[in-house]
C-alpha cells in the first residue's frame, strides 16, 4: 500500500543491507539465471531494503537521493548476482525518469501503492505516431529487463516528428494493461534478467505521460526537485556502468577464493598464490576495477554537486562525465578476463560460478551504454573544439 517513508535510511545504511545480501544472492544465482528471471523473493528482499526508493521523489515516499547511492549500492548487489543487481538497476532508474514527468504520472502510478515498479524498453523498436491529445503505439519493443516484476508498466522509447517537423527521440510510460509480455530472452549472459519482449497493439499515450528523453534545460529542468535536474541519460547510463563495476568486483571476489587453497601444478612453486603471474593478474585487474569504480563516481559527484545546489550541470561537465563513464564496461571485461584465463580449465566448468560471472560481464559489457567506440569520437571532438554531431544526447541542437 502506498506511504509516506517517515524514516529513510543513510548511504551507509543501505551500503551495508546490500553488502549483507551477497551471500545469499550468489547462492540464488544459479536458479535465476536458469529461470531467466529474478526470483521473486529477491525481488521482495530488495523491496524491504528500499533500494526501488533511492531515487524515487519523496512526494511519492521515496527517498530522493543521490544518484550515487543507487550506484554503490548496484556495485554491491552485482557482486553477488549480475542479473539481479540489473533488474535494480533498470527498476530502481525509472522512479527518477517519472520525477521528470508531469506529475499525474506518479499519482496514477503509485497513488494507491507506491512500491509498484516499471521496467523499459527504449530502443525504438516499433512505431509512434502523433495524435490527437497524444501519441498512437504499435509494435515490438525488446530487452524489458525486469518486466515480470514490472505491475506499473514500463517507458518505451520512440522517434517521432514534432510541430517543427523534426525527429524527437521520445520516452512513453505505458501501463501493464498496455502489453503483452513475450518470452523470447535466450541469451549467453545475463539470462536472469528476464529482458523479454513487449507487444503494443493500438496503444494511446496521452502527451502528459511522454517527454523527450535527451532534454536538457531550463524549459525540461528548471522548475523540477534537485535530484531531477541530473540529466536523465547521465544517471542511467552511470548506474549501469556501476553494475559493471559490481559484477568485475564479483570476479575478483571468485577468484582470490579459488587461488587461495589451490596448487600450482606446473610450476616449482607449488601454492598458486605465490604464482608471480597469478598473482600480477590479480593486481593489474583490480587496479583497472578501482579506476573505474572512481571514475563513475567522481564522474556522478561532480554533476551533482550543481544539481543538488538546485543549478542545472554544464554542457562540458555532461559531455565529458557522460561520455568518459561508457569506458567502463570495456575497462571491466579486460579486468574480469585476465583473471578468468588464470582459472585454467576450473574456470569453465558450468558449476563454477566464474564462467557465469564472466558471461554476465561479457552480456554487460555489449549493452549500448557501453559503446566506448562512438562515445570516444565523440568526447574527443568535442576536447578538440568541433560542434556536437546532429542526434546527440545532450539535447543540444546541431
Amino acid at each position: 500500500m502506498s506511504h509516506i517513508e517517515t524514516q529513510i535510511p543513510g548511504e551507509a545504511e543501505l551500503v551495508a543491507r546490500a553488502q549483507a545480501m551477497i551471500p545469499t544472492l550468489r547462492e540464488r544465482a544459479e536458479a535465476c539465471e536458469k529461470a531467466r528471471m529474478v526470483p521473486r523473493e529477491t525481488i521482495a528482499d530488495f523491496q524491504e531494503a528500499g533500494f526501488f526508493k533511492i531515487l524515487q521523489p519523496r512526494r511519492w515516499g521515496g527517498y530522493e537521493m543521490s544518484p550515487n547511492v543507487l550506484n554503490k549500492v548496484l556495485m554491491e548487489l552485482a557482486r553477488g548476482c549480475p542479473s539481479s543487481a540489473w533488474n535494480v538497476m533498470v527498476l530502481g532508474v525509472h522512479p527518477f525518469e517519472v520525477g521528470l514527468l508531469d506529475p499525474r504520472c506518479g499519482d496514477e502510478l503509485w497513488g494507491k501503492d507506491n512500491s509498484q515498479l516499471v521496467s523499459s524498453s527504449y530502443a525504438p523498436f516499433g512505431t509512434v505516431k502523433a495524435v490527437e491529445g497524444g501519441y498512437a503505439l504499435n509494435g515490438e519493443w525488446l530487452t524489458s529487463s525486469g518486466c515480470d516484476h514490472a505491475a506499473g508498466g514500463a517507458f518505451v522509447g520512440g522517434r517521432v516528428a514534432n510541430g517543427q517537423g523534426e525527429l524527437e527521440f521520445r520516452s512513453f510510460w505505458i501501463q501493464r494493461s498496455d502489453f503483452e509480455i513475450v518470452d523470447d530472452w535466450h541469451v549467453v549472459g545475463l539470462a536472469g534478467t528476464g529482458s523479454k519482449k513487449l507487444i503494443l497493439k493500438d496503444v494511446f499515450v496521452p502527451d502528459y505521460r511522454s517527454h523527450v528523453i535527451a532534454a536538457y534545460g531550463e524549459e525540461s529542468h528548471g522548475q523540477v526537485e534537485n535530484l531531477y535536474k541530473m540529466p536523465f541519460f547521465y544517471v542511467f547510463y552511470a548506474a549501469v556502468s556501476s553494475v559493471i563495476i559490481g559484477m568485475a568486483r564479483g570476479m575478483a571476489d571468485l577468484y582470490i577464493e579459488h587461488m587461495k587453497p589451490r596448487q600450482n601444478l606446473n610450476q616449482a612453486v607449488g601454492a598458486a598464490v605465490q604464482d608471480p603471474f597469478i598473482k600480477g593478474r590479480l593486481g593489474e585487474a583490480y587496479a583497472k576495477i578501482l579506476a573505474a569504480t572512481s571514475r563513475v563516481l567522481q564522474n556522478t559527484e561532480e554533476a551533482w554537486s550543481y544539481a543538488s545546489r538546485g543549478e542545472l550541470v554544464p554542457l562540458e561537465v555532461r559531455v565529458r562525465t557522460f561520455a568518459s563513464n561508457q569506458f567502463t564496461g570495456g575497462d571491466c571485461f579486460e579486468a574480469a578476463h585476465l583473471i578468468f584465463k588464470k582459472t585454467s580449465t576450473r574456470g569453465v566448468w558450468l558449476s563454477s560460478p566464474m564462467q557465469r560471472q564472466m558471461r554476465d560481464i561479457l552480456v554487460g559489457a555489449n549493452h549500448i551504454t557501453q559503446n566506448q567506440d562512438n562515445i570516444g569520437d565523440l568526447l574527443g571532438g568535442q576536447l578538440l573544439g568541433n560542434p556536437l554531431p546532429a542526434g546527440n544526447p545532450f539535447g543540444v541542437k546541431a
